[in-house]
């Protein structure tokens, strides 16, 4: 017997928090690094020197640097995504005008989790921004694009975008972050949902039946194939929303080409 609609959806946001606070905790150092390669390529020869060039320069906490707005970014994005999943998956029903509580095909699934996306993104986008200008913080001072000695916490940076840009300053780079989420969540959910299909059908059984690890690899994998499909417009987006700090207002396209032009 299905769930209550109201307590699946407690379900799904319950689960989509706890997803991201794991997420940030055991991945924020990574994402650092990610995140300074991405807005200073020259700075840096690779992950490894840019991992160590860090943690010698400011210590662990450098590699920790904007963990309080990635869990606020991790947890209000995954809570949003999961909890809107369920409700995209009804849409999704309504639209292809099957009967409610069907169980959906693979694909079917990938375009509500895709749908899904575009409402976890308004919720990820502002925190997504703090974090980010955190994490570049020593760069843009290194590189003279802000002033060297300002205060970087996350007080810091919401007043100074609140200053400059106003509300509206937190969703810069919103156009590169739904670009980025809608192909990459409908790979995300497809490959999970496909992984799980493959592993429920050689154990004989169904796919809430595979057991945890498992479902693990199916999530792994999810995320694998959604960084390899997104992973040059998430470089886009930390450009936009870091470099906006030193009054660089360029939008997706010139940014991309940008890129394009300059490092391809």
């Amino acid at each position: 017997m299905a769930p209550h609609p109201l307590k699946q959806a407690l379900i799904d946001f319950s689960a989509g928090a706890a997803g991201g606070i794991a997420c940030v905790l055991s991945g924020q150092p990574f994402d650092t690094a990610k995140v300074k390669m991405q807005t200073f390529p020259t700075m840096y020869r690779g992950f490894i020197h840019c991992f160590v060039s860090t943690f010698k320069q400011v210590g662990l906490r450098g590699l920790y640097k904007g963990t309080t707005p990635a869990l606020l970014a991790n947890i209000s994005e995954n809570a949003v995504l999961f909890l809107s999943y369920g409700l995209c998956q009804d849409t999704v029903r309504l639209l292809l005008r099957m009967d409610k509580g069907k169980e959906l095909s693979d694909i079917q699934k990938a375009s509500a989790g895709s749908l899904a996306s575009i409402f976890s993104s308004m919720a990820l986008c502002p925190t997504e921004l703090v974090k980010c200008r955190l994490q570049a913080m020593h760069e843009m001072e290194a590189a003279g694009k802000v002033a060297k000695g300002q205060r970087s916490t996350v007080w810091s940076v919401v007043k100074t975008v609140l200053r400059t840009n106003g509300p509206l300053g937190f969703y810069q780079g919103l156009t590169s972050t739904i670009v980025r989420e809608i192909p990459g969540y409908f790979c995300f959910f497809g490959a999970y949902e496909l992984c799980r299909t493959t592993f429920a059908h050689h154990m004989d059984t169904d796919k809430d039946g595979i057991g945890i690890l498992p479902l693990m690899f199916s999530g792994g994998f999810g995320g694998a194939c959604l960084w390899l499909v997104v992973y040059p417009i998430d470089c886009v987006k930390s450009r936009i929303q870091v470099y906006s700090l030193a009054g660089r207002q360029e939008g997706f396209m010139k940014t991309f080409l940008g890129i394009i032009r300059t490092e391809a």
